[in-house]
């Protein structure tokens, strides 16, 4: 089965294992992510003034050129999937912003594509018991703090994935890679990315409150869908732990980095090194180490 993919700017720099590990779990499930020629950047965010009807044409040019690939376009990336999801309602639901846009890009576009999510296509047509099948490498014992952030899933009518208030589509990967979830109260909020632009200290603030939050419940590691969240979460650990010598970090790493390790791949190939806070002990403490 091969899958239209938009991968996305930062899934070819900084994300680069977040898009390797799910092209190499895809393959190990009977699917290819197939990546769109001539892509553009999604833009980023969405915009939410309603006039502001410029910034929706790079994600709806986007949107154009992947319907001519076929139905359905895949998303890795949380800031990707959620700019591309919610332009396409735009698209779908008023018919004067979407004559704008596409006269200006040029393309003619209906708002005919579904845009899905790669945790999507694992629950919704792979299923979950079939990945379990899959697994070469089960992750037991290992507790996972997953970590959905502020983008994933919100807003609910828009986005459609799961439910923000009570999500369980991580959760339920997790128990069928063998991996324990833990439930944690701060695994939908925002990690504080975009108030950088006003205050560094803010931003690592929430950032240590969730992977507190985590830890206190006995997590080994969190996991994302979103680079932004996974650098926020990660990176700012260093600092955290000079200014508290007494601060414990969790390694943070994508999803598909898990199920790519679980369907068989080894910690070198999926190349843990990358992290600024190395997962291999964890991994090494269930066996998973090699």
């Amino acid at each position: 089965m091969k899958l239209a993919y938009f991968p996305g700017c930062t899934l070819y720099t900084k994300a680069k294992s977040f898009d390797e590990a799910g092209k190499r779990a895809g393959e190990k499930l009977g699917f290819t992510l197939e990546e769109m020629p001539y892509w553009t950047c999604c833009g980023a965010t969405f915009p939410l003034a309603e006039d502001y009807d410029m910034a929706l044409a790079s994600p709806t040019r986007v949107l154009a050129r992947a319907r001519k690939q076929g139905g359905k376009l895949v998303t890795l990336c949380a800031v990707c999937h959620n700019v591309l999801k919610r332009t396409n309602h735009v698209m779908q639901t008023n018919p004067e912003r979407r004559a704008k846009v596409t006269d200006f890009i040029e393309e003619p576009y209906e708002g005919d594509l579904s845009v899905v999510h790669y945790l999507e296509v694992l629950r919704d047509e792979i299923g979950f018991e079939a990945v379990a099948g899959r697994v070469a490498r089960p992750l037991d014992g290992l507790r996972v703090a997953p970590f959905y952030g502020c983008l994933l899933l919100r807003p609910r009518a828009e986005m459609q994935m799961d439910d923000p208030d009570n999500p369980s589509i991580f959760e339920d990967l997790l128990r069928a890679l063998g991996a324990e979830p833990v439930d944690y109260p701060m695994k939908s909020e925002c990690c504080g990315a975009f108030q950088v632009v006003h205050s560094d200290a803010m931003a690592s603030r929430c950032s240590r409150e969730i992977i507190e939050s985590a830890r206190r419940r006995g997590a080994e590691m969190l996991v994302t869908a979103c680079p932004l969240c996974q650098f926020n979460l990660e990176d700012r650990q260093a600092e955290m732990a000079r200014e508290d010598r007494g601060f414990q970090g969790l390694p943070v790493l994508y999803f598909t980095e898990l199920l790519a390790l679980a369907l068989g791949g080894s910690p070198d190939e999926i190349d843990l090194t990358r992290h600024h806070t190395d997962p291999r002990p964890a991994l090494a403490a269930h066996g998973l180490g090699g």
